[in-house]
């Protein structure tokens, strides 16, 4: 018996446009294809790395993130394409694998 990876939980990923303003996130997948990576990509945002929702416009508008030291904004839809894995849910899992 190996060691299994730790499962995420559903609840802990979301899309960017349910994320919170002032909220860091992990970006963990795309949901798009190779246009919309290569876009999202030109503007720093991968799989891995780290983002903090800066604000948003109510009903659909763009989406301001910080990516680095660099913000950006993208369009309501290009966000939703976008699944992100709260902070706080990452810090719980590596608390829990300590305690083990």
């Amino acid at each position: 018996m190996g060691m299994e990876a730790p499962s995420r939980s559903m609840d802990d990923e979301i899309d960017l446009t349910r994320l919170r303003a002032g909220r860091k996130a992990t970006v963990v997948r795309i949901l798009g294809g190779y246009g919309l990576r290569r876009k999202l990509e030109t503007l720093g945002i991968r799989e891995g790395v780290e983002i903090l929702k800066v604000s948003s416009e109510f009903m659909g508008g763009p989406l301001i993130l910080q990516v680095g030291n660099t913000q950006v904004a993208i369009g309501f839809g290009m966000a939703r394409k976008v699944i992100v894995e709260k902070q706080e849910a990452r810090s719980k899992k590596s608390e829990e694998r300590q305690k083990r």
